[in-house]
């Protein structure tokens, strides 16, 4: 019975799992690097959308507890992912693709997708709202992580028909529209397509294609060339396009060196739009200032700089490129999403994985990391053994 219990509990908190101290030392650094990151996440979270959420839904905790329940469930993904051999969870890949596509294409069925800020991204099942394009990012990971690594002994045909499905989802993405997760879902392909030494001429073409794609994008929809060119002089448009990312470097500014201290942040008092999503880093940077967003920046180095090692030091081609692939999303994507508040990017809809608002965001980034943990665990070092006294 204790033994029962001990394996149901390892699935649900990942801090009492008994297997753990077997692990590889890179498979138990990550993970516990994860759920500091988590904690973090929930801490800014608790801060950032307390006034909001009080305004709005007539209770302060409102957004604090339904993202407790989304956490809940990523864990479970990720306590699942880690412990089932990669080997079972590619060959699980290509159902979970075709059932994720086809909720990101009934987001495009007018009256099923619904819209949010101008953009049709989400289905509503039940009480509950899902955003498709944030659950086949590790999707992608795993299905391009096996089709890239094993190019060479997969025949035309199969090559054929996976590329044709990657261009035909992301241009789903794109056309609900989401530039922003469409082209962060063909970066992540790119990459692990590059790094899988394929032909160059292979390489350049899909880079060249969707670079003219992203221009075509941009050409067509007025609001996102404003976007593009508002970060550049935000204070041209202090009170329209500019007045988002004003706010944010305000906050960010006002944070200085300590910071303002968790929960005193004035930006958040509905002068910094969307504060507990997109722009949370604004908050956060405020609340904790240079220090809190060094430590930040710190962990994210660190969880790259571990990812990187068991990428180099996974044996297996599509083991490699499940590693990279997850460094490219985590990593990547927060950095974006820092670039954005800071104004070094223009503005997009990416939030901060593990950290933003969003269960479908906080399912999907729990499922890479568990994806990444157990890599490391598959390729990196034999079990630990306790010596003899």
């Amino acid at each position: 019975m204790a033994l029962s219990t001990a394996t149901a509990l390892r699935y649900v908190f990942p801090f009492v799992d008994p297997t753990a101290r077997h692990w590889a030392f890179e498979a138990r650094l990550l993970r516990w690097l994860t759920l500091i990151w988590l904690v973090v996440g929930l801490i800014v979270l608790f801060s950032a959308s307390y006034v909001v959420a009080d305004a709005e839904q007539g209770d302060g905790l409102y957004y604090f507890k339904m993202q407790l329940m989304w956490v809940f469930l990523g864990l479970l993904i990720f306590n699942t992912l880690t412990h089932l051999p990669v080997k079972v969870t590619l060959g699980l890949a290509p159902l979970l693709c075709a059932l994720v596509s086809a909720l990101i294409i009934a987001t495009l069925v007018p009256g099923v997708g619904v819209t949010v800020n101008g953009a049709t991204r989400w289905l509503v099942i039940g009480p509950v709202g899902i955003q498709p394009s944030e659950l086949i990012k590790p999707l992608l990971i795993l299905q391009g992580a096996y089709v890239f690594g094993l190019w060479r002994h997969l025949k035309l045909g199969t090559r054929l028909g996976w590329v044709i499905f990657f261009i035909l989802i992301t241009g789903c993405i794109l056309m609900q529209p989401n530039l922003s997760t469409a082209a962060l879902c063909g970066l992540v392909l790119w990459g692990i397509a590059l790094a899988s030494d394929l032909p160059l001429k292979f390489i350049s073409g899909a880079a060249l294609s969707g670079f003219a794609v992203a221009s075509m994008s941009v050409g067509l929809r007025d609001y996102q060339r404003r976007r593009l060119i508002s970060f550049l002089n935000p204070w041209e448009s202090p009170t329209g396009d500019g007045y988002q990312l004003i706010q944010s470097l305000l906050a960010i500014g006002s944070g200085g060196f300590w910071g303002t201290g968790l929960g005193f942040s004035y930006q958040k008092l509905f002068y910094l739009p969307i504060q507990y999503t997109d722009f949370i880093f604004a908050v956060f940077a405020e609340e904790f200032g240079f220090v809190g967003a060094l430590f930040f920046l710190s962990l994210l180095l660190l969880y790259a700089t571990i990812g990187l090692r068991i990428a180099l030091r996974a044996r297996r081609p599509v083991h490699q490129l499940l590693a990279l692939g997850a460094i490219l999303l985590l990593v990547g994507q927060s950095i974006l999403n820092i670039g954005v508040a800071s104004g070094v990017l223009p503005t997009t809809g990416l939030p901060l994985p593990l950290i933003s608002y969003g269960g479908s965001s906080m399912l999907g980034s729990l499922a890479v990391a568990g994806i990444l943990v157990r890599v490391a665990r598959e390729s990196c070092g034999a079990e630990v053994v306790a010596l003899s006294p």
